[in-house]
């Protein structure tokens, strides 16, 4: 599951199926998190609510920030 920080820490309360279905979650465009209000930890709070289990990859393609633990996790599954 991809979801952009412009789009807001609220999703996995909107859209909870998506989110109790995925895998892990790969939060994009974090380096934009503050300028659009994202909260990680209201993100987090409202993805534990449908989904207890799936990691959390926080990245930044402009900065390159969690890509390669996100591909090293995807190789491993």
């Amino acid at each position: 599951m991809l979801l952009s920080a412009p789009e807001g820490d609220d999703k996995p309360l909107k859209y909870p199926l998506m989110f109790k279905v995925a895998d892990c979650v790969a939060l994009t465009k974090m380096d934009t998190a503050e300028v659009f209000g994202f909260s990680r930890q209201r993100f987090e709070t409202n993805l534990r609510t449908v989904n207890s289990k799936a990691p959390v990859f926080e990245l930044s393609a402009k900065t390159g920030e969690g890509v390669e633990t996100l591909a090293g996790y995807l190789i491993e599954r």
